[in-house]
């Protein structure tokens, strides 16, 4: 026994946490393999958590076929029970982390974020040392009841969702881009270049189109990438002519690593920093007008060479 504050403290009698773990997330997850995934171990590893967790307590918590496992009664009882305690645990952390150094939680588009966003964060750390920026990306719609987000970036032709703060922070010019030696002597220098698309925006191409009023010659191929990040890689190598915004390609076009020969088209859309209605706590409004200021220093595009 010991005493702390005066009270006499008795050993705790708890299985090994790392059991504990491991069935939690298999409660919570449902599948053996997500709880693996979750915890960075392998399907075999968290069986064989489980069962040695059911040995330590002398109780049957899953029941039903190896790969159709299920919950006993005694089973739920203490998944609830090791829920409630992790996610007070996790609670707690997070506070004790906020009062000591103020985290921002950013979800941005991810291009974005490695293009642009990311490499001018030291910038913003310099000025305000106490906030910490944590960027997490996505491209899905913004939903701050259901994520923990203090702000979200999307590129969108109106405020993407209502009810929250929106500001229009970036213009959005896109155009085709190439590596500089495939650049030819046509009308449009990308006669007989590979199309480079993304899955997400099959619209793309014809939305330039459209805005920029010229048509291009039909591509003798087209491939599909799941990013636009591949797409600007695959044509600085030389795959073919890709699409993007003027803002992600700045500094390639400026190194020479890509060309742009028909420039940039202005678009109705616009990049938005978004966060959540009600009362901006003010690291999130320092961060908001640091990426105003970032933006206005931004260069303009260039036009048709």
């Amino acid at each position: 026994m010991k005493l702390f504050g005066g009270r006499v403290l008795e050993k705790r009698s708890l299985p090994p946490l790392t059991a504990l773990r491991a069935f939690e997330a298999f409660a919570r997850r449902g599948r053996m393999t997500l709880a693996a995934d979750e915890l960075c171990v392998t399907h075999g590893a968290v069986s064989r958590q489980i069962r040695s967790l059911e040995e330590a307590v002398g109780l049957d918590l899953t029941e039903g076929p190896r790969h159709r496992l299920k919950l006993t009664e005694a089973g739920e009882r203490l998944a609830a029970a090791l829920s409630g305690a992790f996610d007070q645990v996790e609670r707690t952390l997070t506070d004790i982390k906020s009062a000591a150094h103020e985290e921002l939680h950013l979800s941005c588009v991810g291009t974005l974020a490695i293009r642009w966003l990311i490499p001018r964060l030291p910038a913003f750390h310099a000025r305000h040392p106490g906030v910490r920026v944590k960027v997490t990306e996505s491209y899905a719609p913004v939903d701050f009841a259901r994520e923990r987000f203090d702000a979200a970036i999307r590129v969108n032709e109106t405020a993407p969702i209502a009810g929250a703060h929106a500001t229009a922070f970036l213009e959005n010019f896109t155009g085709p881009v190439t590596a500089p030696h495939l650049v030819g002597g046509g009308p449009t220098g990308l006669e007989g270049l590979t199309r480079l698309t993304t899955g997400t925006r099959q619209t793309a191409w014809i939305e330039w189109e459209n805005h920029s009023g010229i048509t291009l010659p039909r591509a003798p191929e087209v491939q599909e990438f799941e990013h636009v990040f591949y797409v600007l890689e695959a044509a600085a190598a030389g795959m073919g002519v890709g699409l993007s915004p003027w803002i992600y390609v700045a500094g390639d076009i400026a190194a020479g690593r890509l060309a742009a020969p028909l420039g940039f088209a202005a678009t109705p859309s616009r990049f938005w920093f978004l966060t959540p209605s009600g009362e901006v706590r003010p690291a999130v409004a320092a961060f908001r007008d640091w990426l105003v200021e970032e933006a206005a220093k931004a260069p303009k595009p260039p036009g048709r060479v």
